[in-house]
Order: structure tokens, then sequence, then C-alpha cells
């Protein structure tokens, strides 16, 4: 199919930015498909996965193109980069227009990887990539790509539309073992999981139960002075500089999400929460502190799951005693 033809599909971009840019460059029908789905609750049914995505963001967006008005004719055509936020982005969309009877023969996916360094902000190589965008390239390689759209296999296709099912099942263990087996076409389940892992409780080896380590990370950055999660972020130290690494992946505004939830936990006063010097400023608007009892939680570990809040990831939940999974240390995940 010619470019012209191509600029009258529907397109979706999985990156912030090309939306506009592609209405300028030409498309007449661009969709906005991009949403943080490596933390919160996701879910197989679109209009329960909306309601759910909402009421963990407290949002009232409706930013999802499957619940738009936006025609979903064929050929669609996908553009994606190796970003693990886009990845998963592209597994649901697969998985979504499956169900609309869209054939996999009419979604042509464009995968880009990584622009040359120069193009990026950040030479160093992040653990995960979760910084890669399409608007990264050059008008002229986006059309380049465009001019040599071709569909997935139908093998492909499929897997893709396995991984999101796996995704938002409650038994993590398929997705897991896909993780660690890998998928061929899917090089981001590695990475993937090393992220979705720091998530979840850990088991030692003599049986004791830890934190995850973003949480042991960011009660690590807490102490019995009063800090916002922006002055967290802004601490001249390692630790602040793992926490940036963990948050280029969630959006910075999980962070806040997180300490609400340490603050508003009711098996133990783990955090306190006062109000901040800016309450229209999320990374601002409280002030949190570790007690005395949070500090021993961080050093000494749980003696069960419910000390902790839960934490909704894909289709299942972190320290949820229902679903008591910790992460073992050859990286698996069991039942307590």
């Amino acid at each position: 199919m010619n470019r012209s033809a191509l600029w009258g599909a529907t397109h979706v971009a999985f990156s912030a930015g090309m939306p506009e840019r592609l209405l300028r460059m030409g498309a007449a029908h661009v969709a906005r498909g991009f949403d943080c789905l490596l933390v919160g609750p996701s879910r197989r049914d679109v209009e329960e996965h909306l309601r759910e995505r909402q009421a963990w963001w407290g949002s009232s967006e409706e930013w999802d193109p499957f619940l738009s008005d936006l025609r979903w004719e064929p050929p669609i055509v996908l553009w994606v980069s190796t970003c693990l936020r886009e990845r998963v982005d592209l597994w649901k969309t697969c998985s979504w227009m499956r169900r609309l009877g869209v054939a996999c023969q009419d979604v042509l996916v464009l995968e880009f990887e990584p622009a040359p360094p120069s193009a990026t902000v950040d030479e160093r190589p992040p653990p995960f990539d979760c910084y890669s965008s399409v608007a990264h390239h050059p008008d002229d390689v986006l059309l380049e790509h465009l001019d040599k759209a071709q569909p997935w296999s139908i093998e492909r296709y499929d897997n893709a539309v396995r991984l999101w099912d796996s995704y938002v099942d409650e038994d993590p263990f398929p997705f897991v073992e896909s993780c660690i087996r890998g998928v061929v076409g899917f090089p981001e389940l590695a990475p993937m999981w090393t992220l979705l892992s720091s998530f979840f409780p850990r088991m030692t080896g003599e049986g004791c139960l830890r934190l995850s380590r973003f949480d042991e990370l960011i009660l690590m950055l807490l102490s019995s002075e009063w800090k916002t999660p922006l002055s967290m972020c802004g601490q001249n130290s390692q630790l602040a500089g793992l926490l940036w690494e963990f948050l280029d992946c969630t959006g910075d505004l999980f962070l806040p999400l997180r300490l609400e939830h340490w603050a508003e936990h009711k098996s133990s006063v783990v955090v306190e929460r006062t109000p901040g010097p800016n309450p229209d400023e999320p990374m601002k608007s409280f002030a949190y502190r570790l007690t005395e009892r949070g500090t021993q939680l961080r050093d000494r570990g749980l003696e069960q799951l419910a000390e902790a809040p839960r934490l909704p990831i894909a289709g299942t939940e972190a320290y949820a005693p229902s679903a008591p999974w910790v992460l073992l240390q050859d990286g698996r995940l069991a039942r307590l």
C-alpha cells in the first residue's frame, strides 16, 4: 500500500507527542494509545479495564482509544518503540483489536529501535528501557518505516495476544514463566519482569519475608524528618538515582500514590503524612516521615503480608493475603 493511502488509515501512537506529530505529517485518523500499564490494575474487558484504571489514578479521563468514536476500519498502523510501557500497550492493542474482529494481516506494526544517543537526553544506558520513543526519530526515519509497513506473522501476533491475556490474569505464574523462558520476537520480557518483580514482597533463602525492592527503597529515602515526594527525588544520592530509574518507568506520580497507600494503611503506622507546601502539585501536596515502626519494618522485614498496603500489578496484587505471591531469590514467584 502506498504512503498516501496509509495516511488515510487509522494510526495508534504509543509515544507522547506522536499523535499531534502524525496529524501534522498527514495522518487522518490518530489514536492516543498510551497509559502506564506497568503499575496498577489491568483487566481483560475493555470497560472494566477503564473503570479500574480511573479508580487507581483517581481520574475520570477516558484516555483509551478503544472507548472513543475513532473508526477501526483496516488497515490499522501501530507506531511502537522498545520502551517497556509501549510494549505492554502494544500487546493490549493487539488483543483488543482481535476482539473487534480486526484481522492480524490488517494490522501494520512499525517497530523502532532506540534513537542514537545524540538524540536522547542521557547517553548512559538505563537498566530498563522506559525512555525510548518513536518521537526521538526524525521525520525521514518515520516515513521510511511507514513505506516498509508490514503486518506481523500470525504466530507473532498470536503471541502478543497471549502475552496480554496472561498479563491480566489473576494468576501471574504463566506470565512470569514466559518472561523467564522467553518468547521469540519479544525481547522486552526479561527486563520487564526484572522491573515488575521489584514490586512484590521477597522471601529470603532463610525464609524471612521482606518488603519489595521498591517499597524498601522509598522507606530508605524517608526519615524522621518531613519530606515531600519531590524532595525525596531531589536528594543527591545513589538511592535517589535508583528511585528515578523506577519512576522513569512508572511515571513520577506513582511515588506520591504509593506514599499515600502507606500513610493510609491501617495495619500499623509505618508512614505519617502532613500537608505539604503546595496542595495543587502532587509532588509537593503532602510531606511524609518514617515512624519507628516503619524503620523496624524496613530493616527487619515483615511478619505477614498485611503489614504492607496492597499494590495492584496487572491482573494480580502484591501483598494481598488472598493471593500471597512472594519473589524468590531465583527471580520466580511462589505462593506463601
